[in-house]
């Protein structure tokens, strides 16, 4: 069954809570892109916001990370689930995806060579997952997220990478919801509680700068060996 289609509304600018001062670090970050399939994202007016705004951000974070060598991490649910894995899920939401197009990440931020996508089941990427342990192997301990839905999906799996350790760093304008309203107290929530709210342009100008550090200092290096 479709999800209905959602309505234009304008992300929310803030300002939002601020209990921390954390700084993103490429060689301990990870992305999350949250179940960005064609499923969730078909309900969507993608010429109206939040999509409008919100799909362009997450391939300019995608593409970003890619060059800082930060490792980017997919979840997508899967299609036709048996009821004894969808479980009381079917209660809220009906049985869900269908295999196929459903269950399709959307063109614009398909998975690369190099990418890991892990099959997720609940509200939470960390949940019957090995997204935890994921991160472990990769030595990560701060989370980027971006994705559908902000209140659910996002703010969740942002709370439980805090719970875990995992310094999450919810982006606001690279996220899209059901209403402003839901979108706002997700962000203010985890302000508030669990993770630092931050924006596009923050993330790839924390991610820029190492590059071209990296950058400036082979250059150097070679010269002196001229």
């Amino acid at each position: 069954m479709a999800i209905p289609s959602i309505a234009p509304y304008p992300i929310p600018r803030g300002p939002f809570p601020a209990r921390v001062d954390w700084t993103l670090e490429p060689r301990r970050a990870a992305l999350l892109i949250h179940d960005m399939q064609r499923y969730f994202i078909d309900a969507y007016q993608r010429d109206h916001e939040p999509m409008r705004s919100a799909l362009p951000n997450m391939m300019r974070i995608r593409d970003a990370c890619r060059n800082a060598g930060v490792p980017v991490v997919y979840t997508a649910q899967p299609g036709d689930q048996h009821p004894s894995r969808r479980g009381i899920l079917a209660d809220f939401w009906g049985t869900g995806l269908e295999s196929g197009h459903d269950e399709e990440i959307v063109d614009e931020l398909a998975p690369g060579a190099g990418d890991i996508t892990v099959t997720k089941w609940r509200y939470s990427g960390f949940q019957r997952t090995d997204l935890r342990q994921l991160l472990g192997h990769k030595g990560r301990d701060q989370l980027i997220v971006v994705g559908v839905y902000a209140h659910m999906g996002c703010m969740i799996s942002a709370t439980e990478a805090f719970m875990s350790d995992v310094a999450p760093f919810f982006v606001v304008d690279a996220m899209g919801d059901f209403t402003r309203d839901e979108h706002q107290m997700a962000a203010d929530y985890i302000g508030k509680r669990a993770g630092l709210v931050c924006t596009t342009a923050h993330v790839v100008d924390a991610l820029s700068v190492t590059t071209e550090m990296t950058v400036d200092t082979s250059t150097i290096h070679t010269g002196s060996h001229r």
